[in-house]
């Protein structure tokens, strides 16, 4: 088991940052997810957004790696769950991979929230937990599974600022969580 984590700030408010969020895929910075689906969304008694959604990724492992898992799959799907809380201003967002769960397990936690010090900041949280199982050098793959989660982590994080800046450019306003 490996646990892997890191923070970023966006220079953008929280509402901002949100919004942006929520419209994250597609983007031309993680082309690797190739579809999404929303399952459910709703509002809850205190007013909270919960969102289900289907997430298509394409890997494209190494070869060597595909060969140590003995998969030639790289196609798989993620299920999402995020809750807005607007009041107080908080998005968590947990994803857990459905496919090749014999394998390999991935947890993925994701809190946004203003920063403490300045509200005109965000703060996002990362943190997964990443398990290969039942393959020789797990410890090796898994090591190898948080370096590429670091490298998506920077291609979420451009998405983000792309979506919001693309919007500002074409005075767009991004639309509404509800």
């Amino acid at each position: 088991m490996k646990i892997w984590s890191t923070e970023h700030v966006f220079s953008y408010p929280w509402e901002t940052v949100i919004k942006a969020a929520m419209r994250k895929y597609p983007n031309p910075m993680n082309p690797s997810v190739v579809g999404v689906d929303v399952l459910d969304r709703n509002l809850d008694p205190e007013g909270r957004l919960h969102s289900h959604r289907l997430l298509s990724t394409e890997w494209g492992l190494p070869g060597i790696v595909r060969a140590i898992m003995g998969t030639s799959h790289t196609r798989t799907y993620v299920k999402e769950h995020s809750i807005v809380d607007p009041e107080e201003k908080t998005m968590e967002l947990c994803s857990t991979n459905i496919t090749l769960t014999n394998l390999v397990s991935v947890d993925e936690r994701l809190v946004y929230r203003p920063h403490p010090d300045n509200p005109d900041v965000t703060v996002l949280t990362q943190e997964a937990i990443i398990t290969v199982k039942g393959v020789s050098l797990s410890s090796y793959l898994e090591g190898m599974m948080a370096l590429r989660m670091s490298a998506n982590a920077r291609k979420g994080w451009d998405a983000i600022e792309w979506i919001i800046q693309n919007s500002e450019r074409e005075n767009v306003p991004l639309c509404d969580l509800y």
